[in-house]
């Protein structure tokens, strides 16, 4: 009798001590709420491009200085020696206990906005390439610093909660996914607290503000990009017989790629090869000596990409060849060591743990078990292939009668990197922080 009046004792005493956990953390975003959607539109108003996030990250380290975290500024390294690397570390010790790592982005993309917003972007900035760009946060990087700013100032004024090294990683250059290779290159893992966990958040266009998505296993795919330099021998477009055609040998070659998918890979390994450029030639009547191609590769499994990579090299050299052209002028293939990233694989059981947080945390209507998607971005990297458990989440971010309509018309609503793409900031960040923080404080929980 008195095991069980102890035992009765001992969960009332362990869920009150959770519900006045709750209850402290949505005060603390209750009071801090008005202030960080003010920072979110300031952000969203002053964005930044991919190797150029400086402001953003000044203005990222300072807040968390302020909460009272060791911050190191100006951490990654690039292959191209002209880009600064303009990582943000902050690490908070809290004694003995687990390391967690929770990253952001920092950059934003170059698309001219057409939300009509009182706070949209109207900065327009010189790229790489010397051409002037507008620049836009379209894919909500902005939602995500705000809401890890909200999540660091919570967790700093809950430590009586948790124990253990909280890293938070502001990541530069997502959108061109070298950024998180640039910061691991600069020895992150070695000049700062190895994390037993890995956690990151992106915001969705479809899915409603209030409510959080996971997925379990591979949730993003691969990405690689690929040039192809088809020459042929050029001439008059009269006399096509004296010439050797790329025009032609490009159309057979973007046809025959898609069989890569339909014919050489198994259904079950999803994979995407689509041919996202083509320019050749100057005039009607000019057969030209090349054709250029720009192509994206989709795939989860690292050994099915690499197959396929090398599916793409074979079937647009054998094309040539039997065209006539000459070995000489065989088509340049070229895969960029720039533009790759890896699959994103969310580790199971610490997604089946944190989708169980969400539940107790938002209620289990808001939280969705959701299909994995052909997107890539570059947030692999840092489980180290799998090493460490990591996990991405997805905060849903769009006005819920928006999505509503849309599914009740059967109209799509503005994606990701879309002009017209606009969060719903409020609902958005009071999810993202409650989710994120509740995650953070289960994982590193006092026994």
């Amino acid at each position: 009798m008195r095991n069980r009046i102890c035992l009765v004792v001992f969960l009332c005493t362990l869920l009150s001590t959770s519900a006045f956990a709750q209850q402290s953390l949505d005060a603390l975003i209750d009071r801090d709420i008005a202030s960080l959607v003010t920072t979110y539109k300031a952000l969203h108003a002053a964005p930044e491009l991919s190797h150029y996030e400086e402001k953003t990250a000044t203005f990222f380290a300072a807040q968390l200085r302020a909460m009272g975290y060791t911050v190191t500024e100006r951490v990654g390294k690039y292959q191209k020696p002209e880009w600064t690397g303009y990582g943000v570390v902050a690490v908070l010790k809290n004694g003995a206990g687990p390391t967690v790592l929770l990253r952001t982005e920092l950059d934003a993309l170059p698309v001219d906005e057409k939300t009509g917003l009182p706070y949209a972007s109207k900065v327009k900035v010189k790229n790489d390439a010397g051409q002037e760009v507008s620049v836009m946060h379209a894919c909500g990087h902005d939602i995500h610093i705000t809401n890890m700013i909200g999540t660091a100032k919570a967790l700093s004024e809950l430590k009586d909660q948790w124990h253990g090294t909280l890293v938070i990683l502001g990541q530069p250059a997502e959108e061109v996914i070298d950024g998180a290779r640039s910061i691991l290159r600069d020895g992150l893992y070695e000049r700062f607290p190895k994390p037993d966990y890995v956690i990151a958040l992106h915001d969705s266009a479809d899915l409603e503000a209030g409510k959080v998505g996971y997925t379990p296993g591979y949730a993003m795919a691969s990405s690689t990009s690929v040039d192809i330099k088809i020459r042929g021998l050029g001439g008059h477009g009269a006399v096509p017989e004296s010439t050797r055609d790329p025009i032609v040998v490009a159309a057979q070659v973007i046809l025959a790629l898609q069989t890569i998918v339909s014919r050489e890979d198994s259904p079950l390994d999803p994979v995407v090869v689509t041919v996202g450029s083509i320019h050749g030639g100057t005039k009607h009547n000019i057969i030209p000596d090349e054709v250029d191609l720009q192509l994206t590769v989709r795939a989860y499994k690292e050994e099915v990409r690499k197959r396929v990579l090398a599916s793409i090299e074979r079937i647009t050299k054998g094309i040539a060849m039997a065209a006539g052209i000459p070995e000489d002028r065989a088509p340049i293939v070229k895969f960029s060591e720039l533009q790759v990233t890896s699959a994103t694989y969310n580790d199971p059981q610490l997604t089946d743990r944190l989708a169980t947080v969400f539940a107790k945390a938002l209620g289990q209507d808001n939280v969705v078990k959701l299909p994995p998607v052909m997107m890539s971005e570059d947030f692999g990297y840092l489980s180290l292939d799998q090493k460490i458990p990591a996990t991405l989440f997805t905060l849903g971010a769009v006005d819920p009668a928006k999505v509503k309509r849309s599914k009740e018309t059967g109209t799509s609503l503005p994606s990701l990197h879309s002009a017209l793409f606009a969060p719903l900031p409020e609902p958005a960040l009071r999810t993202g922080i409650k989710a994120m923080t509740s995650a953070v404080l289960d994982l590193m929980k006092k026994s």
